[in-house]
């Protein structure tokens, strides 16, 4: 189980990027946003260790999903990605980088479906 962090959500739609950061802020997760790969690479340099997830958008322009997901590794070893995306996104290297600790959202998804991404992440809820 890792412990609660600040989630960090990545996606180039901005009114996918604001639901997702209102939802999760209503159910009282600290969240900081980012419209770019590099911006959330930016976040994640910024503050290394603070964030617990990062929720990122498999399909945006700039490194691939798996380059940035790296990159974010390296800076904070134990974050849990959540990738999300409208297309099939093949996640097993991923997922032999960060065992357990990666999953897949198909876009679009209900609020809820992320929140519960979120707390089996985090440890407080059970894997269905």
């Amino acid at each position: 189980m890792i412990q609660p962090g600040q989630i960090l959500i990545v996606d180039d739609e901005a009114s996918l990027l604001k639901m997702m950061s209102v939802y999760l802020r209503r159910l009282g997760y600290q969240v900081v946003t980012a419209i770019s790969a590099e911006e959330g690479l930016a976040a994640i340099k910024a503050q290394p260790g603070s964030f617990a997830i990062a929720v990122l958008d498999a399909t945006m322009a700039g490194p691939t999903l798996e380059e940035l997901a790296n990159e974010m590794l390296a800076v904070t070893p134990r974050i849990c990605v959540i990738a999300a995306s409208g297309y099939p996104v093949d996640i097993t290297r991923l997922e032999s980088a960060a065992p357990g600790r990666v999953a897949f959202l198909h876009k679009p998804f209900p609020p809820e479906k992320l929140a519960a991404a979120v707390r089996r992440m985090i440890g407080t809820e059970e894997a269905v």
